[in-house]
């Protein structure tokens, strides 16, 4: 299959009010992102734990990437067509950053406790399998949007398959909490779809992202830091 060039993509037609409410709420992501980057630090310095802080800064900083570079996306005007569809891919491409992002501090710290193989295992493989998925949005990001879609949603669940570490090292409210996070993102994975055809069904997509990456976010800070 021949590659789209990105003259010939063709955006999504979301309205003037639309794109105001995408950007608007991914700007509060953003700033959430803030928070989360500055307490997880906060706390990880105060337990005087090198894998906490580390795992902090990389999910804080993958939040405020993402929310950043979707803000910026739904904010350009359709006028200008070249930079817009620049930071759809971008926007794309850093859902696996998020995704990578709220795993890592969740297995140097958690799963490392219960089981430093497999935490280093799932760190590179979800790391890897989320640089191959930005470096296929990024040469064709229609061609490969179904391939993205499913490892977005495989990624977010692949823990299911170590999930005995996380009750045997996590506590219940923060299980849920975490649960809650996913099944909140794939959700929202039902409005991103409905998006194509139904008006403001995109932005209530941002509603679900906003809702799973705060749960995700009181989990990694009470249950993991």
């Amino acid at each position: 299959m021949e590659r789209t060039k990105l003259k010939d993509r063709v955006l999504p037609s979301y309205t003037k009010g639309e794109e105001i409410f995408n950007m608007v709420t991914h700007i509060i992501g953003g700033a959430m992102g803030v928070v989360a980057l500055v307490l997880c630090i906060i706390f990880s310095a105060l337990h005087h734990d090198g894998y906490a802080l580390a795992g902090s800064i990389v999910y804080g900083l993958s939040m405020i990437i993402l929310f950043t570079m979707s803000s910026i996306y739904h904010g350009i005007s359709p006028k200008h067509q070249i930079a817009k569809k620049v930071f759809q891919i971008m926007d794309h491409d850093t859902i696996f950053v998020l995704i990578a992002g709220t795993y890592t501090p969740i297995l140097l710290v958690t799963i490392r406790e219960a089981d430093p193989f497999w935490a280093w295992m799932l760190l590179a493989i979800v790391w890897g399998i989320s640089i191959l998925g930005i470096v296929l949005n990024s040469i064709d990001i229609e061609r490969f949007k179904v391939f993205s879609m499913i490892c977005y949603l495989g990624l977010g669940w692949c823990i299911v398959f170590k999930f005995n570490l996380l009750l045997s090292h996590m506590a219940l409210n923060g299980i849920i909490l975490l649960v809650a996070g996913g099944i909140a993102y794939t959700v929202g994975c039902i409005f991103y779809k409905l998006g194509d055809t139904k008006k403001y069904m995109h932005s209530i997509w941002h509603i679900w992202i906003l809702i799973g990456a705060l749960y995700h976010f009181l989990t990694i800070l009470l249950y993991v830091i």
